[in-house]
């Protein structure tokens, strides 16, 4: 592969990334490790089909990763919890996803895209969700299970 010069740090899972609850932490490691991937194939010289492809296929886990965050909320009452805070998780969720389909869109229809503004986007974006409020959300829902646990059987 041909030396690159990149204007971001590529994501790496660390265990700072983990939220403790389990079934969205295997969620965000599968995100990590395919963006990781992603990272690697795209520094070298590949042509616009290879970054929708990638595009594509993140978008694609990624909303399904997003529908299992938002069910989370329902089920635990995150929203009237904290609703604020679930808004602006959901509309981040919303801004990824129209980013994205953003520049499937543009590779369809041949203009171009810089693979290096799309990767630095990507690797920040996930990076700063799951270390920011996805957080937030993995206490709410911890602590929601444990209270669950807690209570006698009906």
């Amino acid at each position: 592969m041909s030396q690159v010069d990149i204007n971001f740090t590529p994501i790496e899972w660390s265990e700072k990334m983990a939220t403790g609850v389990p079934q969205v932490d295997a969620q965000h490691r599968y995100l990590v490790d395919t963006l990781r991937r992603a990272n690697d194939r795209l520094l070298g010289d590949h042509e616009g089909a290879l970054l929708g492809e990638i595009a594509k296929d993140l978008l694609n886990y990624a909303i399904m990763h997003f529908e299992t965050e938002e069910s989370l909320m329902k089920r635990y009452g995150y929203e009237a919890a904290f609703p604020d805070v679930a808004r602006a998780h959901i509309a981040q969720h919303r801004d990824f996803s129209r980013q994205v389909v953003a520049v499937c869109d543009h590779l369809r229809e041949g203009r171009p895209v810089s693979r290096m503004d799309v990767l630095k986007y990507l690797n920040e974006w996930l990076r700063n969700h799951v270390l920011g409020i996805d957080q937030k959300l993995g206490a709410f829902v911890r602590e929601a299970e444990a209270r669950q646990a807690a209570e006698p059987p009906a």
